[in-house]
Order: C-alpha cells, then sequence, then structure tokens
C-alpha cells in the first residue's frame, strides 16, 4: 500500500483511513454529509495526490495525443486544460484523463490513480513518434481546494488574481511561498475552487499554509466519501463505475469530448455507432420513493423486467434524495422516463432527469 506525503497529517487529524488504488486514502474526517456541505458552502482541501502525471514533449506529442484522444488537443493553448478520454480498440474506454498545455512543445496528462499503470503502457504503445514520455506520479502532490469561498481564501497565498483564471484555464505561478506550481480552475466537484500540482516536497508546507490562509474561512480536509457524493450530484463519470473499458464514449454521454474532426483509436468504429445510434444510454435519475440507490442495484421496467443497470447512486446531502446514475435500454433514456430500481425485494419508483442534479 502507497501513502502521500501526506498520510501522516491526515492520521494526525483522525482521518478513517481506507484502501484505494493501490494507496492508503482519507475517506472521511468528520462525516460525509459535513464534508460534503462545507464544499458546497464555504471551502475544503482533498488530498487526491495518488492521481497520476505524464509529461509528452516534443515536436510530435501533439500528434501522439491526438491519436490516442477522443477530443481535439489542437485547440489548446498555454494555460488551458481539456477533460478528454482514452478510446480503447474494442469501443470501451481505458481511462478519462485531463490534458494541460504547458509549453509550445509539452503536455500535462493526469489520469486516474488506478490506472496509471495501464494508461501509461496503452500510450507508450502508440508512441511509435519518438514522443518523449516521463511519468512523474511518484514525485507530484494534489491537492484540490474545493468551493465557492476558494477565490478568496486563497487569494492571499498567491501574486496572481485567481478570479482571473477561467474554469478549465492555469496557471504556473508563486503559490503559498513556493515557485512553479501548477493552479488550475478544475476540479470534481461543481462547487468552484482550484487543483494545486506541486512536488512531494513542497505539498506539507502548502497544505499548512493553506489551512493557515483558509482557518478565516472555515476551510476543513475532505475525504474521498465527499468527493464521490459531490461528484455525484454533478453527474461527473467515475471511471470503474460509469464508464470502462467495455462502455463507449457515445453510450456514456461523452459524446461532446468525442470529435471526428480527426483520427484517432477506434475512431471509425465510434463514428459508425454515431451515425447508427447506441443501444443503451448512461442517464441519471431520482427516486420519486425512499431509497439509496447502489453500485450494481438493477434497473427495471413497470412489469419487473430488466432494462438496465445502476453504476452511481447515493442519498445526495444538497439534493436531499436518492440518486443515481445508469446503463438503460435507449427507449428508456428520454427525461421524465418512468423506471424502478430494485432494491432487494422492492421495486423502488424512479425517473430520469436531466443532470447535474445540483444546480447552483
Amino acid at each position: 500500500m502507497k501513502n502521500t506525503a501526506l498520510t501522516h497529517i491526515h492520521e494526525s487529524l483522525g482521518a478513517k483511513m481506507v484502501p484505494f488504488a493501490g494507496f492508503n486514502m482519507p475517506v472521511q474526517y468528520e462525516g460525509v454529509t459535513a464534508e460534503h456541505e462545507t464544499v458546497r458552502n464555504s471551502v475544503g482541501v482533498f488530498d487526491v495526490s495518488h492521481m497520476g502525471e505524464f509529461l509528452l514533449s516534443g515536436p510530435n506529442a501533439l500528434a501522439l495525443i491526438q491519436k490516442v484522444t477522443s477530443n481535439d488537443a489542437s485547440t489548446l493553448t498555454i494555460g488551458r486544460a481539456q477533460y478528454s478520454c482514452l478510446p480503447n480498440a474494442e469501443g470501451g474506454i481505458v481511462d478519462d484523463l485531463i490534458v494541460y498545455r504547458m509549453k509550445e512543445e509539452q503536455y500535462l496528462l493526469v489520469v486516474n490513480a488506478s490506472n496509471i499503470e495501464k494508461d501509461w503502457n496503452w500510450i507508450s504503445s502508440h508512441n511509435d513518434l519518438g514522443v518523449d514520455m516521463k511519468n512523474l506520479s511518484d514525485d507530484y502532490s494534489l491537492l484540490a481546494i474545493q468551493g465557492p469561498k476558494a477565490v478568496e481564501a486563497m487569494q492571499s497565498l498567491t501574486s496572481i488574481d485567481l478570479s482571473e483564471i477561467k474554469y478549465y484555464h492555469f496557471e504556473v505561478a508563486d503559490f503559498a511561498g513556493i515557485e512553479h506550481v501548477i493552479i488550475s480552475a478544475t476540479g470534481y466537484t461543481g462547487s468552484g475552487g482550484f487543483e494545486i500540482y506541486c512536488k512531494n516536497s513542497e505539498v506539507e508546507h502548502i497544505w499548512n499554509k493553506v489551512f493557515e490562509a483558509g482557518a478565516p474561512f472555515g476551510i476543513k480536509p475532505i475525504g474521498l466519501a465527499a468527493r464521490d457524493t459531490l461528484r455525484l450530484e454533478m453527474g461527473f463519470c467515475l471511471y470503474g463505475n460509469d464508464i470502462n473499458d467495455t462502455t463507449s464514449p457515445l453510450e456514456a454521454g461523452l459524446g461532446w469530448i468525442t470529435k471526428f474532426t480527426k483520427e484517432f483509436t477506434n475512431s471509425e468504429n465510434l463514428k459508425k455507432q454515431k451515425e447508427e445510434g447506441v443501444t443503451k444510454k448512461l442517464v441519471g435519475f431520482e427516486l420519486l420513493e425512499r431509497g439509496i440507490p447502489r453500485h450494481d442495484y438493477e434497473i427495471v421496467d413497470a412489469d419487473g423486467n430488466n432494462i438496465g443497470i445502476v453504476t452511481s447512486g447515493t442519498m445526495a446531502p444538497t439534493v436531499g434524495k436518492g440518486i443515481g446514475m445508469g446503463y438503460v435500454k435507449t427507449q428508456f433514456a428520454d427525461v421524465d422516463s418512468e423506471i424502478y430500481i430494485q432494491i432487494r425485494n422492492n421495486k423502488v419508483k424512479a425517473k430520469v432527469v436531466k443532470m447535474p442534479f445540483y444546480k447552483k
């Protein structure tokens, strides 16, 4: 089991630690609902240093990224980031990721912790272009400072104007007295804020400064459990649940990051799938009766026939009801379609809704 550079701090704060993607990670501190509300209403900090970072450099770096990702990275200018995915050759997804354009011929790819080795091997297997690839995952830490008060709480730690960094843009700047920190206006919560990339040797100093600066704003450490409820209220996919090696980006509602203006892995087949239509779709639903939907629960029709499966589900703290995501046959995918979630022996009525569930 790997530790992050901050594991000892989480333990000293009394966090409940669990194994996650090969790491010893804090799942919660004071409780999921309280931590969820902290991020929705003020500001909280996640240690997400388990995520992977690959640096791709050289004149063909963009060409390699274009070949292995579904989105069009040629639109990226320096200082911008892009959500994308790595399609596999069978129609599924190797991983979803964020691509940062650092310099003219240099890109940072941020991938899911559980897929670091798989992604590295996949991208390497397509690198017949002489692109210099470095796996920085073991050397870098990542803090997600999330919530509506993040800008105000963190402004004293940097010389740049945080309010000027637009969504999915970033700056490399001073932060908490450390030079060359990546300050990215990205996150997985839907409540605004930043993700801070720094070296492992710098992160404890930065963590302490972040909590000093954020103290007047009620800043708190947040665990992975609240990260999951926050992302689910936004309808953000979680790899391994809502997308995987067998789900296509089009089935998952990720057509907006699947650009057929270029060729990429399996693009011909995916283009054909778009033209012919998919047979199942990932939808959001809310329960109309009491109950909590969970991963792998069956989705059925009024007669009890199986029509799909729940991929993510929870009792949503901000929305205040049972919500979930799941794949259903296309004829049940329209908003307001009536579906049922099989919770033990009960068929619990639900309806398909437009995501996100949480609207500011």
